[in-house]
C-alpha cells in the first residue's frame, strides 16, 4: 500500500474513532487496527498522535463545510439559503453517528493543553461565521455582520442541545423557527410579506 492509501485508511479510522469515542480515549494501537495499516507505517504517516489530530480535525472541518455548502447550494434565493443551513444541521443531527461537534468535542478535550486543536476548532467556527455572513450578505439583510453573529449562537446552541437529547432533530426544527425569527427583523415589512 502506497502512502495515500495508508494515509487516507488511517484518517478514516481516526476520523470514525475520534468522533466516537474522544481524542484522549483513543490510543495509536486502536487506530492501527482499525486502519490496518502496521504501527511502522502509521508512525510513518503521522510521526505523533498530536499530528494525527491535527489531520483529522483540519480533514473533518474541509468534509463539513463542503456539506454545509452542497446542501446550501441547492436553493436559490438568499433567505432560502440561510434557512437551508438550519435544514442542513436537522438532518445532521438525525444522522445515526451524530454526536456534537467534533471541534466543540476536541476544544472541550484538549483546548486548553493544546495550542493547535484550539487553533483549529476556533478556525472552524469563524469559517462558519464568515459563511453566515456572507449568505445573510447575499439575502440582503440589514445588518449582515450582526445577524451572522446571532445565527452562529444558534447553530452552536443547536448543536449542543442536539447532542444532549433524545431527540436531538428537534433541536434543528425549533433552531429553524428561531433562526426564521431572527432573519424577518433583518428585513423590512414588505420583504416579510415575500417569503
Amino acid at each position: 500500500m502506497d502512502e495515500h492509501e495508508a494515509r487516507e485508511r488511517i484518517l478514516t479510522a481516526a476520523e470514525e474513532l475520534f468522533y466516537t469515542h474522544g481524542l484522549q480515549t483513543v490510543g495509536m494501537a486502536n487506530i492501527r487496527q482499525a486502519s490496518g495499516v502496521s504501527l511502522k507505517r502509521l508512525y510513518q504517516c503521522f510521526p505523533s498522535k498530536e499530528d494525527l489530530i491535527d489531520s483529522y480535525l483540519n480533514r473533518r472541518d474541509q468534509h463539513w463545510h463542503q456539506a454545509l455548502t452542497e446542501h446550501v447550494d441547492r436553493y436559490r434565493s438568499g433567505r432560502q439559503r440561510l434557512l437551508a443551513v438550519f435544514d442542513f444541521l436537522t438532518d445532521w443531527f438525525a444522522a445515526p453517528d451524530f454526536r456534537g461537534c467534533a471541534f466543540i468535542n476536541a476544544f472541550g478535550e484538549l483546548g486548553a493543553v493544546s495550542t493547535p486543536v484550539a487553533a483549529i476548532a476556533r478556525s472552524h467556527k469563524h469559517t462558519l461565521r464568515a459563511r453566515l455572513r456572507e449568505l445573510a450578505t447575499e439575502a440582503e439583510a440589514e445588518d449582515a455582520e450582526a445577524l451572522a453573529g446571532q445565527l452562529l449562537v444558534l447553530v452552536e446552541g443547536a448543536i449542543v442541545t442536539a447532542s444532549m437529547q433524545d431527540f436531538p432533530q428537534c433541536a434543528g426544527e425549533h433552531t429553524k423557527t428561531a433562526a426564521q425569527t431572527l432573519i424577518d427583523t433583518q428585513f423590512g415589512p414588505q420583504h416579510r410579506a415575500c417569503r
